[in-house]
């Protein structure tokens, strides 16, 4: 039988590292894991990855992309740093077990990893730039999206149970502090 070489389709073979990850901890990730997951050899995940080192950076940079791209997404341009940080929050209040399984994932795997963490604490550098500390509302929005991804970490490693009108009612005041309106909208509704 001759024919075309299979693809390997990345998006799946990262469905499956985030899985094991998921499962076994960040230790259980190897091409052999993903391999035997997937149904192809450790070669195919070598030759679609290259490394472990380039596996990990890739299901980081898949999540990390696609979070920015919804806390971007309507934006404009140019957007004020007050209003990236009030759409991250929001990005953060949706209560998903899965976002919260990957989300405690990637962590995993980028405290695993000095490149990934020294890019990590330059993301939320970034993040923070352009926000001058010594205004009460710029300070704000930095300490709401400071404790919303502290509570959001917190959720994703199981260490605390906030649930569905708690993590809502709490993250509305995370927002109101952050300067949106729409948090204040949210109580008046109860």
């Amino acid at each position: 039988m001759s024919g075309r070489p299979r693809s390997i389709d990345r998006d799946h073979l990262l469905d499956i590292a985030e899985a094991i990850v998921a499962t076994e901890g960040a230790s259980g990730l190897s091409f052999g894991a993903v391999a035997k997951a997937a149904g192809i050899t450790r070669g195919g995940v070598q030759y679609a990855f290259g490394s472990r080192e380039n596996l990990i950076r890739a299901m980081v940079d898949r999540w990390a992309a696609g979070f920015e791209s919804r806390v971007y997404e309507g934006l404009g341009p140019d957007p004020a740093p007050q209003q990236v940080i009030r759409n991250h929050i929001r990005e953060n209040t949706v209560d998903s077990e899965a976002d919260f399984t990957r989300s405690g994932v990637m962590i995993t795997a980028i405290i695993q990893s000095p490149d990934l963490i020294a890019e990590t604490r330059a993301w939320y550098n970034n993040r923070l730039a352009g926000l001058d500390f010594s205004q009460p509302a710029d300070r704000n929005a930095a300490i709401a999206l400071l404790a919303s991804e502290g509570v959001f970490f917190l959720k994703s490693f199981g260490l605390i149970g906030l649930e569905g009108a708690d993590w809502q009612q709490l993250f509305a005041g995370i927002s109101r502090l952050a300067g949106d309106e729409g948090g204040d909208k949210d109580d008046e509704k109860r």
